[in-house]
């Protein structure tokens, strides 16, 4: 008996805390959407010196990257060597979608020849 009064009280908060929840919510996507009046910044360059190289990149900086997680970070390191960064979407390692939104953030430097 005291486990279904249990079940019940917290049925009964879950429902009179929802519209809160949903409220913060509405209210979160809301504020993330840039203003119509505020015009969108220009994405600035990143200098070849500041870029990560996906050859020698660790999982730990691979997975820094913006949409870059656990699996893709791996099968960065795997696919290596790469010869460009474009190679990330032709060997199938990473979706277009996620390869646009690191690419000028990414390098794939050749080693030095002897």
């Amino acid at each position: 008996m005291l486990h279904l009064r249990r079940r019940l009280l917290s049925a009964a908060l879950l429902f009179a805390l929802a519209p809160a929840f949903a409220f913060q919510s509405t209210l979160a996507r809301a504020q993330a959407k840039p203003s119509a009046a505020a015009p969108a910044a220009a994405p600035r360059p990143v200098a070849d010196s500041a870029k990560l190289d996906i050859n020698t990149a660790t999982v730990a900086q691979l997975k820094a990257l913006p949409g870059v997680g656990d699996v893709y970070s791996q099968k960065i390191v795997a696919g290596r060597p790469y010869a460009n960064k474009t190679q990330l979407t032709s060997k199938g390692i990473l979706p277009q979608k996620t390869y646009d939104g690191i690419k000028d953030a990414i390098i794939a430097k050749q080693p030095a020849k002897k």
